[in-house]
């Protein structure tokens, strides 16, 4: 599935979605999700500080949000944070200068499934709410991988849907009704918002995608369901 389904890739549809919505970008995140989007990344902080990184790679960075907070709140690391899209990654470093973490924190072009780092060079690899947006999922994650050095973690924070039924309905109902037309009409792209809530519905659900870290050569994956099942925080590590 693509943003916009034209003949591009779904990998350059992405770009231009995230150029385009950018500006408004964390402005809406924040305000749809009720700021709960905070504190899940405040539990990814904690859990890769506890594995005492040095170097992190955050993929998928968008406008610098876990990157920043991870290398605001974790003393001694360096983030650098990958993303296709030169306008969130603009939003980033002008965010990085204002908190003072240019030197800690670095912004690049680049995407999981091509290499971004040398080999077995990263303590942790981190991804927020992109993997359902990688081209190739098995690929994404066996590059990601490669760039870990044996030990190394990935921690992925992403969405999924609620398991409850009623919860799952009301869920459904925000993300498919209200969230297109809000983020449609701020953002003047609504095809972006419609796009996203379609994105959840289609990537696997966590056992499935616990099989996908599997495959990719991970071991001892695991999820951890947020807010009854909104989102979910995987974490496997590369023997």
């Amino acid at each position: 599935m693509k943003p916009y389904n034209t003949e591009r890739s779904k990998k350059e549809e992405v770009q231009t979605m995230f150029d385009r919505i950018a500006p408004t970008y964390d402005r809406l995140n924040h305000t749809l999700s009720l700021n709960i989007d905070r504190l899940w990344r405040r539990r990814v902080v904690r859990l890769v500080r506890r594995m005492n990184p040095h170097r992190v790679l955050d993929v998928a960075t968008g406008t610098g949000d876990l990157a920043l907070m991870l290398a605001r709140r974790i003393p001694g690391i360096h983030v650098k944070g990958i993303d296709l899209s030169e306008g969130m990654l603009d939003v980033a470093r002008r965010k990085a200068v204002s908190q003072g973490l240019e030197d800690r924190v670095t912004f690049e072009a680049g995407d999981a499934e091509t290499p971004v780092a040398a080999a077995a060079s990263v303590d942790v690899v981190t991804v927020a709410f992109g993997v359902r947006n990688f081209q190739d999922l098995d690929r994404g994650l066996n590059e990601l991988k490669q760039v870990l050095r044996p030990g190394g973690r990935i921690v992925v924070l992403e969405f999924s849907t609620p398991a409850l039924p009623v919860f799952s309905r009301l869920y459904k109902w925000y993300s498919h009704r209200v969230l297109p037309r809000i983020g449609g009409w701020l953002s003047h792209d609504r095809q972006a918002y419609d796009y996203l809530p379609r994105s959840v519905d289609e990537f696997p659900p966590p056992a499935v995608f616990l099989k996908h870290l599997a495959a990719a050569g991970f071991c001892n994956a695991r999820a951890s369901s947020q807010s009854l099942g909104i989102a979910q925080i995987y974490t496997a590590e590369k023997p």
